[in-house]
């Protein structure tokens, strides 16, 4: 499933002026990435992919309607998905928008 255009639109938007912000396509999604590091993408399997500080996830997990990513059948701490349906206003995106950027800012340039 491809990434849903509208949603990476939205996403540009909330990230448009901000510095050192670059757009990648990975894995059939849209990645917003900071010096390199992986902020939010408009996911290839729906909804948005949020990486946010390791130590947060549990508490965003059971305060939110964010569920955590999983590959190959292990739960990966530090990265959320986020339903479309969850994120379908502009308020309710641009908080997981400013928290994924906040914490990609936060790591080393790769």
């Amino acid at each position: 499933m491809p990434y849903d255009e509208e949603l990476a639109d939205r996403i540009r938007e909330l990230t448009a002026g901000e510095p050192r912000v670059a757009e990648k396509k990975m894995f059939g999604s849209l990645a917003f990435l900071v010096d390199g590091n992986m902020a939010i993408a408009a996911s290839g399997q729906g909804g948005i992919l949020v990486r946010v500080d390791p130590d947060e996830s549990d508490s965003l997990l059971a305060k939110t309607k964010a569920y955590p990513m999983e590959m190959r059948g292990r739960q990966m701490q530090g990265w959320l998905r986020v339903d479309a349906e969850h994120v379908r206003t502009k308020p309710l995106l641009s908080k997981w928008v400013h928290r994924g950027l906040t914490y990609a800012r936060s790591l080393p340039a790769k």
